[in-house]
């Protein structure tokens, strides 16, 4: 089970884009893409058949999910996750700080 996942909010911790908050796009194993940070340019070839035009084309880059930490929609605050097993069996992701559930 993965601490940052699909749709969740994050708080970027480290680099150049550090206190800037986003959600999370797409998670690829240890490497994360969050919205509107950590933007580069890419030098794109037109693709007609994809009907994509050429030119400068800005969008975002993936960050370590070292460098991000989950926010807790009470506090608004970025926190460390854990996992704690429930008495039905599921794992779910708790909140270090507070002991809130992360999962709904």
């Amino acid at each position: 089970m993965k601490r940052i996942r699909k749709g969740d909010q994050v708080v970027v911790i480290a680099g150049k884009n550090k206190g800037q908050r986003g959600e999370v796009l797409r998670v690829m194993a240890e490497k994360v893409v969050v919205q509107n940070i950590n933007l580069v340019k890419r030098h794109t070839k037109p693709n007609p058949q994809a009907n994509q035009p050429g030119g400068i084309v800005e969008r975002e880059a993936s960050i370590h999910a070292s460098n991000v930490m989950l926010v807790n929609s009470t506090s608004g605050r970025g926190e460390r996750v854990g996992f704690k097993s429930l008495d039905d069996g599921r794992k779910v992701r708790v909140f270090r700080r507070s002991g809130e559930q992360a999962d709904a």
